[in-house]
């Protein structure tokens, strides 16, 4: 098949040209920017537009199929041309699902732990050599591509997100897959720029539920009251299978898993990774993994790309860098590194960079999250929520909203940076949040302060 992406340089769109490629496609692309790591990884492949920019011209009725990213506009020439044609054009999980309707689809939903509950399943599968087809959010050790499609295995594991298809098809993405087998790890208010109301977020996770096939399975957090309440009053006929954080404790900065036969040492930490490893394992055993086999293979398990990930450690101290940027998301990650590290100094770093969390009226959701540091500080620019069109914050409303004694507000990222570096770093946990990079902060410049 020949195949062209708009939009190819984005963090899913470009893993999935080069998944196609490594399948016998010929994959053609075009952007108007292409940022690491997607340039160096398309340019690997042979897959990297020579210039940047959007041409009518690359758009031929050679093609098979168009895939549209996220990125791209409604107006964009090449989607204008590809209409003119009448070439067949998809988004993103539009063409997934094409790829996968003879498969069991597997699907992993929630506002929160999607990526963490999928890399732990590719974890374990890659670990007794089960060979299966995945879509994933992060880079995985093991894995040198996020996405990986064939023609025949039989199952295939999508991280199902929320977030909107294509500039065309305003469906969240996770409403496409029909899956077999699904997930549901809890709901936690996000994306307010699509979904302006909680009731409304919440009616895509239902609208989720009920695209599971007739007579397909739902493993879903029981502790979450929303998700329990969705689950449990469900007309779709379908089998449920709750679950819950399993029983564990903490020794010497290491996490414990009372397992079934015996205690469990782990890689990773915190009460909302025991949660994910639990729903993992639901997952795992409907793939034909047993229980044993998964907690051997579990043990291993270091963690997904960005999410609580180790940057430096020292006998003085840790650095960790998370993804976390959502309230509840930055509560979760707090309090796990609190209780990994209660005898030490935990100075939590974080930065409102998303339009949800840069948006004054959501500003109160994160009542509460950083009450577990010892040292809070919050970044955020002006000049990103000027280009957001959102109303002006002031350092005053983000004081109130957090209602953390002591929280420190910066704009300025030489400010933020020179007072960061005087803290005291002795016996210390520093916890950077973000999707973003504080303005310019050099990540590798904070391994001198441990």
């Amino acid at each position: 098949m020949n195949i062209h992406f708009i939009a190819i340089g984005g963090s899913a769109m470009h893993s999935l040209a080069i998944a196609l490629q490594r399948k016998g496609y010929h994959i053609t692309g075009s952007d108007d920017a292409i940022f690491e790591p997607s340039r160096s990884r398309l340019n690997k492949e042979n897959i990297l537009p020579q210039k940047m920019g959007w041409d009518a011209s690359k758009i031929t009725s050679n093609l098979d199929a168009v895939i549209l990213g996220m990125h791209a506009r409604e107006d964009n020439p090449e989607l204008a041309k590809a209409k003119e044609l009448d070439i067949k054009t998809y988004s993103y999980p539009e063409f997934i699902f094409e790829q996968s309707k003879n498969k069991t689809r597997v699907v992993i939903g929630g506002s929160h732990g999607k990526t963490t509950i999928t890399s732990m399943i590719l974890h374990v599968m890659n670990y007794h050599d089960r060979d299966i087809d995945y879509m994933v959010g992060a880079t995985l050790e093991g894995l040198d591509n996020p996405v990986h499609l064939t023609q025949e295995n039989d199952f295939i594991v999508i991280e199902g997100d929320e977030y909107l298809s294509s500039a065309i098809d305003r469906r969240p993405k996770f409403h496409l897959y029909q899956p077999n087998i699904a997930l549901l790890s809890g709901i936690a208010w996000d994306h307010i720029n699509v979904f302006p109301t909680y009731e409304n977020y919440v009616e895509q996770f239902k609208i989720f539920i009920n695209s599971i096939v007739n007579g397909g399975i739902l493993v879903y957090n029981e502790e979450d009251q929303t998700v329990k309440e969705l689950a449990e009053t469900t007309e779709n006929p379908i089998r449920k299978h709750p679950y819950h954080t399993p029983d564990y404790h903490t020794e010497d900065n290491t996490t414990i898993l009372d397992a079934p036969e015996g205690e469990l040492p782990l890689e990773i930490f915190g009460k909302h990774n025991m949660n994910n490893l639990a729903g993992s394992k639901w997952i795992c055993q409907h793939m034909g993994i047993d229980e044993d086999d998964f907690y051997e293979a579990i043990a291993t398990f270091k963690g997904a790309s960005k999410r609580l990930e180790k940057v430096a450690e020292t006998s003085n101290g840790v650095i960790f860098k998370d993804f976390a940027h959502s309230p509840s998301k930055v509560a979760a990650t707090t309090a796990a590194v609190k209780e990994q590290y209660p005898k030490r100094k935990l100075i939590a770093c974080l930065e409102l960079h998303t339009y949800s969390s840069l948006n004054a009226d959501f500003l109160k959701e994160y009542r509460n999250t950083l009450e577990k540091a010892d040292e809070a500080l919050v970044f955020y620019s002006p000049d990103a929520v000027a280009i957001k069109k959102l109303d002006d914050v002031s350092e005053d409303q983000i004081e109130q909203a957090f209602q953390k004694q002591g929280l420190k507000v910066y704009t300025s990222p030489e400010n933020f940076e020179a007072d960061l570096k005087n803290l005291g770093f002795k016996n210390a946990v520093l916890l950077m949040m973000s999707s973003g990079n504080y303005g310019g902060l050099d990540m590798e410049s904070l391994k001198e302060l441990i």
